[in-house]
């Protein structure tokens, strides 16, 4: 029986003030198992119960508490509504009495919830892929056939990685853009003026992305562009200066491209190629459709001409136009963050100002 102390019981009086046997000894007599407490009887069952309080409370579950079931499942652990025991007419509710349900496990909004339930929802949750079909394999493979490009690509580049052989640090970089344009360079080189002339025009597109990207806000208020702009400048710095790669071997400068006058440049990424990509993107958003294409055709001949050159390596051009889509997207969410409003509609006229 445990710690349970063995208290004796209260006498109860056998008579009342009135010199009479008292009723309760007559006729409210309780018969019980066990000892008696103030008159009241402890069984055996009570005095057990009371024992395992004082236990750990993991130690009397006897199925799943509320809040594990809660956490095991999406459905909260909400304790069902009580019933009412009478209706209007203060009769006893029928449903306390003809409408009682047997569950095992947790109820749950006044559902009862089975242990197997439980089990089951677990199960889905584990092992999703186990529950595949066939036709589930196809619907994937025939209207998300994107994704599984992709997975074909991932496996067949782990093989090409894993296989090649890793260029000497003795030797110059391999890039695939210099293969492609040799013959381009070739020309190049042996046409000084030629590549002056196409240096001249790579920095006038230079000069057409710059006025487009600081009109969008000068002009028309909106500050998107500009702002990843800013965003893709100070990223390519910080990126270029902690990582300084060479000067591509058979570089072709010019004194008239951008920047002008045969400076010191990052190579990694293109500020040419992100900076296009922004002002497009911005062209798009407004639906100036024609203007956008007419840039991404002039972006695509300024990649192959920096190729040609040795301007670039292929990778810097590859992450520019990463940069300038990724710069662009977090502009805009900077401009939800802030709220910012057209710088159009808060100027403050000469006429308001003085009046």
């Amino acid at each position: 029986m445990g710690d349970a102390p063995a208290v004796l019981p209260l006498p109860l009086p056998l008579h009342n003030n009135n010199n009479t046997p008292s009723s309760c000894t007559l006729n409210k007599r309780h018969t019980t198992t066990g000892t008696r407490t103030n008159g009241v009887g402890v069984t055996r069952d009570m005095v057990v119960k009371k024992e395992k309080e004082k236990w750990a409370s993991f130690m009397t579950w006897t199925h799943p508490p509320s809040f594990l079931t809660a956490a095991m499942g999406d459905a909260p652990a909400v304790l069902p509504l009580p019933l009412p025991l009478h209706n209007n007419n203060n009769t006893p509710s029928s449903c306390t009495l003809n409408k009682r349900h047997t569950t095992t496990g947790t109820r749950t909004n006044g559902v009862g919830v089975t242990r197997d339930m439980v089990v089951k929802k677990e199960k889905e949750k584990w092992a999703s892929f186990m529950t595949w079909t066939a036709e589930d394999v196809a619907h994937v493979a025939k209207f998300h056939w994107v994704p599984c490009l992709f997975a074909m690509g991932l496996l067949f580049f782990m093989g090409v990685e894993y296989t090649l052989r890793m260029v000497p640090s003795s030797s110059e970089p391999f890039d695939l853009g210099f293969v492609a344009t040799r013959s381009l360079h070739r020309v190049l080189s042996a046409s000084p003026e030629l590549n002056t002339f196409l240096a001249f025009l790579n920095t006038v597109f230079v000069g057409m992305q710059t006025t487009y990207i600081l009109w969008t806000w000068l002009i028309e208020g909106r500050p998107r562009a500009t702002i990843s702009a800013l965003f893709m400048f100070t990223c390519r710095g910080i990126l270029g200066y902690s990582t300084q790669l060479p000067l591509p071997q058979g570089f072709l400068g010019s004194g008239v491209d951008f920047p002008v006058g045969n400076v010191s440049f990052f190579l990694f990424y293109s500020g040419h190629v992100a900076g296009s990509v922004i002002a497009s993107l911005d062209m798009r958003r407004m639906q100036r459709f024609e203007l956008a294409r007419t840039f991404d055709v002039l972006n695509i001949l300024q990649a192959v001409r920096l190729l040609g050159t040795r301007g670039h390596y292929t990778i810097d051009l590859a992450v520019g136009v990463g940069a300038g889509i990724l710069f662009d997207s977090l502009a805009g969410k900077y401009e939800e963050s802030k709220k910012i409003p057209s710088i159009a509609a808060t100027t403050i006229t000469k006429d308001a100002f003085f009046t």
